[in-house]
């Protein structure tokens, strides 16, 4: 599929995340807290993930029906030449808690490398997007990384471990050192939303533990568009589906990759 291709698919992407976006910021008018359900351990859903997934898959097939899906609620589960990457509420704790901050995040991979993504969070009404070599937009408008230069100057979105706690005490080490040495830790409980702030500038180094492809694809596709990094804890590429996630603005990946070595 050419840039042309991608560019020409972006908006009909576009605007099936602001329909699921719709859906979702409606159910959460009435929403109610006893209708979440638990796959396991602070591991949330609820119909109105489900819901939101079935909507956008729905749209995807129609628009490239070619193509395979990998999806967070196993709506539609097989791997083609290209696959459609789907979260269609990232950030559901939020959501059911009634934190407003939450995404519909769908990216188009192929072969392991990510060329399309868009990013709705909903309830700022700000849509990001990216197709491969072709920049980074908010809401239509070229976006970038900062260009803070100095760990001592950065501010450094994560995500906390909610189950798998099998490496916490690294997590926690590398934490305490964010805590010391830069402006500060942001917890926003979305990681796509957490990768898209770094690419318009928000902050300036993302990291995480026990992530899933749904959760980064498209935000990463956005954050090197925007002129960022994105590695595994090794500084390697095995960031899709390795579990693990380094984001940075590019100046400051050298000093933040050392951290995460020394303490992982």
């Amino acid at each position: 599929m050419t840039k042309e291709d991608l560019q020409n698919l972006l908006p009909a992407v576009q605007e099936i995340a602001f329909q699921a976006g719709a859906f979702i910021r409606e159910e959460r008018r009435q929403f109610s807290y006893e209708r979440v359900e638990i796959k396991g351990l602070n591991d949330l859903v609820s119909h109105v993930d489900k819901g939101a997934e079935q909507m956008i898959v729905d749209g995807l097939q129609r628009l490239l029906p070619e193509a395979g899906f990998i999806v967070e609620e196993n709506t539609k589960s097989e791997t083609r030449a290209y696959n459609w990457i789907v979260d269609p509420l990232d950030g559901t704790t939020n959501f059911v808690h009634g934190i407003p901050s939450y995404a519909v995040s769908i990216a188009l991979e192929q072969a392991g490398r990510v060329v399309l993504g868009v990013v709705y969070e909903v309830s700022r009404d700000e849509c990001f997007t990216a197709v491969e070599d072709g920049g980074a937009f908010l809401n239509g408008k070229a976006i970038s990384v900062s260009e803070r230069a100095l760990m001592s100057e950065s501010l450094v979105a994560t995500g906390f471990p909610i189950y798998n706690f099998s490496r916490i005490e690294s997590y926690l080490k590398t934490l305490e050192w964010c805590m010391r040495h830069t402006h500060g830790v942001r917890r926003i409980g979305a990681a796509a939303v957490d990768l898209c702030y770094l690419a318009c500038g928000r902050v300036d180094v993302f990291f995480e533990y026990n992530l899933n492809a749904w959760d980064v694809a498209a935000g990463a596709l956005i954050v090197k568009e925007a002129g960022g990094t994105v590695s595994d804890f090794k500084g390697e590429g095995n960031w899709l589906f390795g579990k693990e996630m380094v984001a940075t603005n590019t100046l400051l990946k050298k000093e933040f990759t050392s951290v995460i070595q020394e303490h992982f």
